[in-house]
């Protein structure tokens, strides 16, 4: 390993760092800001919007400092009248192409153009605007695309095929007429996209965002006849924080109840709750599948709580269908559960339950109506999905002061759960609550240590031999979509060879770190928030009284009540579903 150090100078003060890093990295381990707009820490630095220009002492040479390795002896300028006349000037010709409805725009006062525009003090329009009045594409229930607003940075066209593999957003046309579309033009519906929602994470604007169902669930909290509803997914409590200037990771569980509640929902469930549901099913599919080996159910079992890479499978990987999970996501499950054991439990009709789920995802709007099975309990399962960004809003918006908010309960029906449930918004953390429950199933025995951290953490494929009471199971968990073609294409190919599977049982998520990550959560994640959004859930694992789903007492009281056992008939009308073959995506 090259662990060579160059010396060099930023602003006069000396530096030292190792070979490799960029002008931009060096200056920010001394606490200098050189602004960005195309670059961001998860993509590959390509230099595009010219911000962030620096200088060379004595040259006349500009570099971006994004994209620029430092070298030995450089003695680098970061500030002065010109390089700031020369920014200011770069972000008023990008302002020239852009519209001014900042007020109407769901970036406002979150936007890193206009941040900008107001650090260097543009109140003036020094070119004349060239608006190119390109229609939206709202084709998706997840996300909509608005192309007037894009500044050509090109991260999302990045995020999209380099980070994802999907490939659904590309450069059209060229010069003035460039523009960020879907590949051959199409709908964004039609494409290849898969809801995820990482391009509008990394959108510094407000070009590309989730499709906004607030006013649908304000409605539904008007009407004194609607019994309304609300889960909320592991990875929210980890992040909504954020949106009210709390450190990230930090565990807000009771203050979202609290603010729940004070918005208007009659009860209060957690979809943590239904994690613990999903491992009874799936850990149950599993044990089943690795014990009996039979031929319609074979190994390896791969999970399918993330909807957007349901979407993808269907689409590109077809073929593994039968080696996908039937279980239903936890926002499904409790779903179906909320209109049909909780409808029985206080007398309500299904149809008079408005379920609303509040999500780390945009894809989580896709999955609501994905099939008929997310209407098993006769009529929709879940009425609207609304993302973390979302319900900020509606917080903000209702003039709850959320730092302040005394912790409640969720309502214990589906509301209690284990920290095996808390742990699926980290990536690994289906894969680890999986084996702590089938170690049990396998062996009737309990684990001595639950912890797994094999599959833990932020590397894009860790793989991992689990030893069950002495039987060796060979696990995989992927994360971020580009990773996961390595993992299948191995399995694929040992299937092709007649031979044993690599792995077992294999664990994906769409976005980077797992659903702290999601495509709806708070602006401006890199891996630093990804560990502390999923730190903070497996503090709250820690802190839980029981930490494997199969000891949730209300998961054993709803299975004897009403499910009567994992796999049962009533098991699966109600949480597993079925997947379509798309090879129409296979371009």
């Amino acid at each position: 390993m090259d662990n060579k150090m160059i010396n060099l100078k930023i602003n006069g003060r000396p530096v030292t760092v190792p070979a490799g890093t960029t002008i931009l990295q060096a200056a920010r381990q001394i606490a200098v800001n050189i602004p960005t707009l195309c670059w961001h820490p998860d993509l590959e630095a390509w230099a595009s919007c010219g911000i962030c220009i620096v200088k060379a002492e004595n040259s006349p040479k500009m570099l971006r400092a994004c994209a620029t390795a430092v070298e030995e002896g450089m003695s680098i300028i970061t500030h002065d009248s010109e390089i700031v006349e020369v920014r200011k000037t770069v972000l008023e010709l990008i302002l020239s192409t852009h519209p001014n409805d900042c007020l109407a725009c769901p970036r406002n006062q979150n936007c890193e153009l206009q941040r900008l525009a107001a650090e260097f003090g543009i109140r003036e329009k020094t070119f004349p605007q060239r608006l190119r009045d390109l229609p939206e594409d709202s084709s998706t229930t997840s996300l909509v695309l608005n192309p007037e607003k894009c500044i050509l940075c090109g991260r999302c066209a990045k995020v999209c095929q380099n980070l994802q593999g999907v490939w659904a957003l590309e450069f059209l046309s060229r010069g003035e007429k460039t523009r960020i579309a879907p590949a051959a033009d199409v709908r964004l519906n039609d494409s290849p996209c898969i809801r995820c929602g990482q391009c509008s994470a990394h959108c510094p604007v407000g070009a590309i965002y989730e499709k906004s169902e607030e006013h649908i669930v304000w409605n539904a909290l008007r009407k004194p006849d609607m019994h309304t509803v609300v889960q909320i997914a592991p990875a929210v409590r980890v992040a909504i924080g954020e949106a009210f200037g709390m450190p990230s990771g930090s565990v807000e569980t009771g203050k979202l109840y609290a603010a729940l509640r004070q918005l208007g929902f009659k009860a209060v469930f957690d979809t943590n709750f239904s994690a613990d549901l999903t491992i009874m099913e799936e850990g149950s599919e599993f044990v089943d599948r690795f014990t009996n080996r039979r031929d319609d159910a074979p190994i390896p079992l791969i999970t399918t709580c993330c909807p957007a890479w349901v979407d993808y499978l269907e689409k590109f990987y077809c073929d593994m269908i039968p080696y996908f999970s039937t279980a239903k996501s936890p926002q499904a499950m409790l779903g179906a559960l909320s209109k049909t054991y909780y409808a029985q439990k206080i007398g309500v009709a299904p149809e008079k339950i408005f379920m609303v789920s509040i999500m780390p995802c945009t894809a989580k709007k896709f999955e609501i109506a994905r099939s008929k099975e997310m209407s098993s309990s006769g009529c929709k399962d879940i009425d609207v999905s609304l993302t973390t960004r979302e319900l900020s809003r509606m917080i903000k918006s209702a003039g709850i002061d959320f730092k302040n908010l005394k912790d409640e309960e969720a309502d214990s029906i589906l509301g209690d759960y284990t920290g095996a449930g808390t742990i699926f918004g980290a990536t690994g953390g289906v894969m680890e609550a999986a084996l702590r429950t089938a170690y049990h199933l396998i062996t009737k025995k309990e684990l001595s240590d639950v912890n797994f951290k094999d599959v833990r953490g932020l590397e894009g494929v860790k793989e991992a031999t689990i030893d069950v009471d002495g039987t060796k199971v060979r696990v995989a968990v992927a994360h971020g979509m580009a990773n996961i073609a390595a993992v299948l294409d191995k399995i694929k190919t040992a299937l092709a060879e007649g031979k044993e599977t690599p792995y077992h049982f294999v664990e994906v998520m769409a976005c980077r770190g797992g659903c702290v990550g999601g495509g709806g959560q708070p602006y401006g994640a890199d891996d630093k928030v990804r560990k502390l959004r999923a730190d903070g859930l497996y503090l709250d694992d820690e802190k839980s009284k029981f930490r494997c789903s199969h000891k949730n007492p209300q998961i054993a009281k709803v299975y004897e009540e009403f499910l009567e056992k994992p796999m049962s008939h009533k098991s699966h009308e109600l949480l597993h579903t079925s997947y379509e073959p798309r090879p129409e995506y296979r371009w």
